[in-house]
C-alpha cells in the first residue's frame, strides 16, 4: 500500500474516532441532564468524625434548600461548598455529582490541638489558633487549659480570637503545649494547665502535690529547664510534697513555698 494511501486512511480513522468521542461526551452530558439527585455521599479526608452525614444533610437543607429530586446539572456545587465551609468544624469542602445520582461532599475537618475550658463550656483551637466549639458527635483527646482564660470567646464562637493580645496569648499557649508534647521528659508528665486569678499559667504534674507557677506562656525552654532542676536537685533533698508551689515565672529563679 502506498504511503499516501496509508496516510489518508490514518487521517480518516482519527477523524472518525474524534467524532465518536465527541458524540459519547454529548450523550453523557445529555444523559446527566436527565438524571436527578437521589442522595448524598460523605467522604472524609481525615480520621476525625466531628461531622456526620445527618449534619451535612441538615446544613444543606437549611442553607442550600432543595437538592433531592433536582437535576444533577442544576445543583450549584459552589453554593454547596460555601454552606458547608461555613460550619466551624469543617476546614474545606469539595462537592461534585456522579452519574449514580449522588451529590458527593468530600470534607477536611479542623484538627484540634488544644481544648480551652471556662465555666460550663469549652472550645477547641487548631494549630493556627482558630477557635471552634466542642462537637456533640465526637471528642478529640487533646491537652486542656482551664480557669480564668484571658480571651473573650462566648459559647458557640468560631474564628480567630478577637483582639491581637488574645490571638498572641492563644498562639503562645499552643506553642508551649506543642513544646511540652515534643519533649520526652515532660510529655505525659504534665497532666493539666490551669490559669489562676492573676492570669498565671499553673502546670500540674501527674505525680506529686506541687503546683508549678509558669506565669506567661513565654520563655518555655528556660522555665522547663528550671523545673527539671527542681526535680533533679531540690526534690531529692526535701522530699515529695514538702513544697506546695514552685514559682518559675521570674528569670533565673526557682521560688519554692510550703
Amino acid at each position: 500500500m502506498k504511503k499516501s494511501v496509508r496516510r489518508v486512511i490514518s487521517i480518516v480513522s482519527l477523524v472518525a474516532f474524534s467524532l465518536g468521542f465527541v458524540a459519547v461526551i454529548k450523550m453523557t452530558a445529555a444523559d446527566r441532564s436527565l438524571k436527578t439527585c437521589d442522595g448524598v455521599n460523605l467522604i472524609y479526608t481525615d480520621e476525625y468524625r466531628f461531622v456526620d452525614l445527618d449534619d451535612v444533610k441538615g446544613w444543606l437543607d437549611k442553607g442550600y434548600g432543595t437538592y433531592i429530586g433536582q437535576r444533577l446539572d442544576s445543583i450549584q456545587l459552589h453554593k454547596v461548598e460555601k454552606v458547608l465551609n461555613a460550619q466551624s468544624a469543617i476546614l474545606k469542602t469539595e462537592a461534585y455529582v456522579t452519574d449514580d445520582g449522588k451529590l458527593n461532599v468530600s470534607i477536611s475537618q479542623r484538627e484540634p490541638v488544644l481544648r480551652f475550658q471556662t465555666g460550663d463550656y469549652g472550645f477547641y483551637a487548631d494549630v493556627n489558633g482558630y477557635i471552634f466549639p466542642l462537637q456533640d458527635n465526637y471528642t478529640k483527646k487533646v491537652p486542656v487549659v482551664d480557669g480564668n482564660l484571658p480571651i473573650n470567646c462566648p459559647k458557640g464562637y468560631k474564628g480567630a480570637p478577637r483582639s491581637e493580645e488574645e490571638r498572641l496569648w492563644v498562639n503562645r499557649v499552643i506553642s508551649m503545649v506543642s513544646y511540652i508534647q515534643d519533649c520526652k521528659l515532660w510529655n505525659g508528665r504534665i497532666v493539666q494547665i490551669h490559669v489562676d486569678e492573676n492570669g498565671d499559667l499553673i502546670l500540674i504534674p501527674r505525680d506529686g502535690n506541687e503546683r508549678f507557677i509558669f506565669g506567661s506562656p513565654t520563655g518555655v525552654d528556660d522555665k522547663l529547664s528550671r523545673m527539671e532542676k527542681y526535680y533533679k536537685y531540690i526534690l531529692p533533698e526535701k522530699g515529695q510534697g514538702y513544697y506546695k508551689t514552685v514559682n518559675l515565672k521570674f528569670d533565673k529563679q526557682i521560688i519554692c513555698k510550703k
